[in-house]
């Protein structure tokens, strides 16, 4: 794959054949980042997983890096006060379910109560190309809805687990202490280790690295997560 020249100049700065450990390579990411803007560093994780096994879960992050979600709840009026409350921005049923129906999908998260679902399910065409249905397995399908929200503006994303076993989440911006982006990091890997299935034989977590947006990716030692 052919890059440019500030990508090219910017690799220069690190050795590509190195791993390193997680606050040096995240120093290594922040002094590669060209870009005008303030890019985002994800962390890319390759599991040892069969075809028949996933990883998918929520993890609250302790350092936020972006702005408040814009949350929209599916629920019917005796749950609509609590929803307004703990913050969503669009609250509603069938009213809500008719305009996304229609494309609108100017939201962040959609989050339903048990008993919509039946009807939510139904925009799968809209919200799943998107990746808006609200899941069970993600928190988004709850009666809990003050607690949900109060995660998700605490900075509660997804990781998820691809059908190679590879997984991608944003962790932090460059302009981050890479203190706080490991501490990100940190946090997420322990939780993709509580996943792991009990059938996994030999290391779970096979390559870490992190990466800026724009900028080449660098391997990560965390060896203590590998194993059991």
């Amino acid at each position: 794959m052919k890059h440019g020249k500030k990508y090219n100049e910017s690799a220069k700065k690190y050795n590509p054949a190195t791993t390193y450990e997680l606050v040096e390579a995240l120093t290594h990411v922040k002094s590669m980042a060209y870009a005008k803007f303030d890019e985002t560093i994800d962390l890319s994780v390759k599991l040892n997983l069969k075809k028949s096994q996933s990883v998918r879960d929520t993890v609250v992050l302790p350092h936020q890096f972006r702005g408040e979600k814009k949350v929209l709840v599916f629920c019917k009026p005796e749950k609509e006060k609590e929803a307004q409350d703990a913050g969503a921005a669009f609250v509603g049923a069938d009213d809500l379910i008719e305009k996304v129906k229609g494309g609108w999908t100017d939201f962040d998260v959609a989050v339903a109560t048990p008993d919509m679902m039946k009807d939510v399910g139904k925009l799968g065409m809209v919200l799943g190309r998107k990746g808006l249905m609200p899941n069970p397995k993600t928190g988004t399908v709850t009666f809990d809805l003050k607690g949900t929200l109060a995660e998700l503006k605490k900075g509660r994303v997804e990781f998820r687990a691809d059908k190679t076993g590879v997984m991608h989440i944003a962790v932090g911006k460059v302009s981050m202490d890479p203190a706080n982006v490991a501490e990100n990091i940190t946090t997420v890997m322990t939780e993709v280790k509580r996943k792991r299935p009990v059938d996994v034989k030999g290391e779970f977590i096979q390559t870490v690295s992190v990466a800026s947006t724009m900028g080449p990716g660098v391997w990560v030692a965390m060896k203590d997560q590998d194993k059991e």
